[in-house]
C-alpha cells in the first residue's frame, strides 16, 4: 500500500515515538488514537503483549454519553480513562500519542488524565 506524504510523515512520527516508548506491567503505555468520529485509548503491557485497559467512545458503558473527537470530548475521555485506571490500580503510565502532535485534542486528553490522577 502506498502512503500519501502526510500519512507517511505521521507513520514516521509513530515509529519514532514507539522506538522510545514501551510499557511494562508496572508502568503501561497509554496509547490514544483519534479517528474522525471516535476516540480510542488503551493501556498496554508491551512485555507481555496484553491490553490492561480499553476505553473508547464506542464502548458499551459510554453508550449514553455524547463524546465527540474534539477537545471537550478528549478531556471527558481522559478523565474516564484516569478513573478506570485507578480502579485497576494503574497510577503511572507512559504516554503514546500515536504520531499526533502534542497539541489540541491530544494535549486536552493528556491534561485531563493527569488531573484524574495518572502520572506521566
Amino acid at each position: 500500500m502506498k502512503l500519501k506524504h502526510k500519512q507517511l510523515l505521521r507513520q514516521k512520527r509513530r515509529w519514532r515515538v514507539r522506538k522510545k516508548v514501551s510499557g511494562t506491567a508496572e508502568r503501561p503505555r497509554l496509547c490514544v488514537y483519534f479517528s474522525n468520529q471516535h476516540i480510542y485509548a488503551q493501556c498496554i503491557d508491551d512485555i507481555a503483549g496484553n491490553t490492561l485497559l480499553y476505553v473508547s467512545t464506542v464502548s458499551k458503558d459510554l453508550d449514553g454519553e455524547s463524546i465527540r473527537p474534539n477537545i471537550e470530548g478528549a478531556a471527558k475521555l481522559g478523565k474516564i480513562v484516569a478513573e478506570k485506571a485507578k480502579d485497576k490500580k494503574i497510577e503511572n503510565v507512559v504516554f503514546d500519542r500515536s504520531g499526533k502532535l502534542y497539541h489540541g485534542c491530544v494535549k486536552a486528553f493528556a491534561e485531563a488524565a493527569r488531573e484524574g490522577g495518572l502520572n506521566f
